[in-house]
């Protein structure tokens, strides 16, 4: 990895269709920091976080991310891209039919664990890092809405994750559950994960005081203050 940044880009374009949505783009994150990405709707947000789990190819520019070189990027290696990172969305996407045990346990063997004891005990450590051991059995409904996004950030940490790009992780919470959301996030940033979370709450942003970029005016506005 370049100068030990989990997230590199220089110069890159970054384009949906043929539409040009960010131009020039250079960013750098270092592994534990945590960085609010913001801007309007259709500002490219989206766009950029997409890039950076392998969903969006870039055109031109060269780009890092978790030891991977985007250009180079091919469809095979996008898996193995994804399980460095942790991917938080404001909607829960929790598997509804099966407990808390079962959709960690799904998303280990989907990535490869094979062993019972091993991913009894990886569930268990996750778990507990977001305060919901207790909740092992429960199914997802039975589950408050801040208590869901804790299940989502810990499938999120299950690989171990360099980054965890949260898109909107208190979009659909209220304002207390979401300061323990970013709360958590702050937490885990500072064991050393990376993360991004990009976020419209104003209000989150100055409460948990952090480095802030905006995607405006179709480039990357470094360092901004709100």
């Amino acid at each position: 990895m370049i100068g030990n940044s989990v997230i590199k880009l220089n110069g890159v374009d970054i384009y949906q269709q043929k539409h040009l949505v960010l131009n020039n783009v250079d960013l750098q994150i270092s592994p534990g920091e945590f960085v609010f990405l913001i801007g309007q709707t259709g500002s490219g947000k989206s766009s950029l976080l997409k890039v950076i789990y392998g969903e969006l190819h870039i055109a031109n520019g060269e780009g890092q991310v978790a030891g991977f070189d985007l250009r180079k990027l091919s469809d095979k290696e996008i898996p193995f891209l994804r399980r460095k990172l942790g991917i938080v969305f404001q909607d829960f996407q929790l598997l509804t039919d099966r407990t808390i045990e079962e959709n960690l346990e799904f998303v280990l063997k989907a990535t490869g664990w094979k062993d019972k004891k091993l991913i009894s005990t990886r569930i268990l450590d996750v778990l507990e890092k977001v305060g919901l051991r207790s909740k092992i059995k429960k199914m997802p409904h039975e589950l408050s809405g801040g208590e869901q996004q804790r299940v989502v950030i810990a499938r999120a940490l299950l690989n171990d994750p360099e980054l965890i790009l949260a898109d909107e992780p208190t979009g659909n919470l209220d304002p207390d559950t979401s300061e323990d959301i970013v709360t958590l996030l702050k937490q885990i940033s500072q064991s050393g994960t990376a993360v991004l979370m990009a976020s419209h709450d104003y209000h989150i942003i100055r409460t948990f005081p952090s480095r802030i970029i905006k995607c405006e005016g179709g480039i990357i506005h470094q360092d901004v203050t709100i």
